[in-house]
């Protein structure tokens, strides 16, 4: 396929406009923040990759590091810290109508902090092809969506820090569940 029709392909439904829609999905939002808060999950980056997942694309391995290194150093040092903030508030919040409006003002700030980065994930996948290919097709033989995207976040050429879990978290293989069951097509029955 030709770097014009994946950009078309992509264009067509935004990585912002794909990560609030399916965000919104049934479960979707937990599961996310489970696979957040206990397998050091960035969501963003979760997000990104189901877009491609879902276009029949993938980011190539070695377009991928370079880009993630950028995208990590602004969620440490931007995302998180606001994020840090607003959870720091919220037993405050709920004593008090001006600490509530502060951390309403951090929670919007956050977001729109996640929004610059899945824009920037975005410019990542459209920019046109270097030297270093950023985009590939999925092989279609091995699409099961919650595989595909754990090797995406955490395969050891990508993730040299990715955490490592001594036993299966229960928790935490639902939300995989979760997350692959909403990007798998259905299958319908005959």
């Amino acid at each position: 396929m030709s770097d014009s029709n994946r950009s078309r392909r992509l264009q067509q439904t935004p990585l912002w406009d794909f990560a609030c829609a399916f965000y919104a999905l049934d479960d979707v939002t937990p599961a996310c923040l489970t696979l957040q808060d206990q397998a050091g999950v960035d969501v963003c980056e979760l997000l990104f990759h189901a877009w491609l997942y879902r276009h029949g694309l993938m980011a190539t391995p070695a377009a991928l590091a370079h880009e993630r290194r950028s995208r990590l150093r602004w969620q440490r040092e931007i995302t998180q810290p606001l994020r840090a903030l607003r959870q720091t508030l919220k037993g405050q919040a709920q004593r008090s109508a001006s600490i509530k409006a502060l951390r309403d003002t951090i929670k919007h700030a956050e977001l729109a902090a996640e929004k610059e980065n899945l824009d920037a994930w975005q410019a990542f996948a459209l920019a046109p092809q270097s030297d270093i290919s950023t985009l590939e097709e999925i092989d279609k033989e091995s699409r099961n969506a919650s595989v595909w995207l754990q090797y995406q976040l955490f395969s050891s050429d990508l993730a040299a820090d990715a955490p490592v879990f001594d036993k299966p978290c229960i928790e935490v293989e639902n939300a995989w569940a979760v997350i692959g069951t909403r990007l798998d097509p259905v299958k319908s029955a005959r």
